[in-house]
């Protein structure tokens, strides 16, 4: 490894640069994110991400550990640890940032098995719910996320940290509810969305058909557009005095319903 010179000020262009992809508007015009951890750089690595300049706190980042992520000398950037603890959005991110390349999330990328199981989000507002439902959707194996008209980016800091990387591990696509709608049907894909004003029990539908789970936001829901095109409404039966889940508690409540009744069906047809 032959790093640079080692960056002492937050001045300097590189981290000034670095700095400005804080703001969703400079990410969006730049096609750029930052990745915090070195397990989460690995990920992204891993899914083919385009990485650009990688900045390393000398102090906590063991040189020898670059090795092992295979970035090209003149990307390295060593800072010193007042500069890194500038430029680190969460704690604990073991001393390591990285400048990566955005990606376009298309529909047509999300490759489906032949009985698929996809979540569905609608109009997401809180980066930590998206992360953690992208953690949910990795645990759970699924087809893929897709996310409708977001009110936050797949790469914004909080949703890479919240999602221990797994925006990375998941196939992920953004598109309109109407766009989503009309390729979930042209792929024989049952809707299912979660709806206060339902009647069903989540647990009375057989999940073990190509499925799709559709969540709104806590505030207002799903969209008249789902609730008009789904298969059937379903509602998670509450026992308390408060009438709804965070989105990321419903999502995995559902989805892993789904998960027991395919692994189910699986050790039924072994017998």
């Amino acid at each position: 490894m032959k790093p640079g010179t080692v960056i002492t000020s937050t001045h300097n262009p590189k981290v000034k640069s670095l700095l400005a992809l804080e703001k969703p508007r400079e990410r969006r015009k730049q096609q750029l994110f930052i990745v915090e951890g070195k397990k989460e750089i690995a990920l992204a690595l891993q899914a083919g991400y385009r990485i650009g300049n990688l900045f390393y706190c000398v102090d906590l980042f063991p040189e020898t550990d670059l090795k092992s992520l295979g970035i090209e000398d003149k990307f390295l950037v060593p800072v010193t640890k007042e500069v890194f603890d500038k430029i680190a959005v969460r704690e604990n991110s073991g001393g390591v940032i990285a400048v990566a390349e955005m990606r376009v999330h298309r529909l047509d990328d999300i490759k489906l098995s032949s009985s698929p199981l996809v979540l569905v989000l609608e109009s997401v507002e809180k980066p930590g719910n998206l992360g953690a439902i992208l953690r949910t959707a990795d645990a759970a194996g699924l087809d893929g996320v897709i996310i409708c008209d977001p009110q936050t980016d797949f790469y914004n800091p909080n949703v890479i940290r919240s999602s221990l990387g797994c925006v990375f591990t998941m196939a992920i696509a953004s598109a309109t509810s109407g766009e989503a709608i009309e390729w979930l049907k042209k792929n024989k894909i049952n809707i299912y969305g979660t709806y206060l004003k339902a009647s069903r029990p989540y647990y009375e539908i057989d999940f073990t058909k190509s499925s799709a789970v559709v969540l709104g936001t806590e505030a207002t829901g799903l969209s008249d557009e789902w609730v008009k095109n789904t298969d059937a409404n379903i509602i998670i039966p509450m026992q308390g005095r408060i009438d709804s889940m965070n989105v990321s508690n419903a999502a995995a409540v559902v989805v892993f319903e789904a998960i027991r009744q395919r692994a189910s069906m699986s050790e039924n047809k072994m017998l």
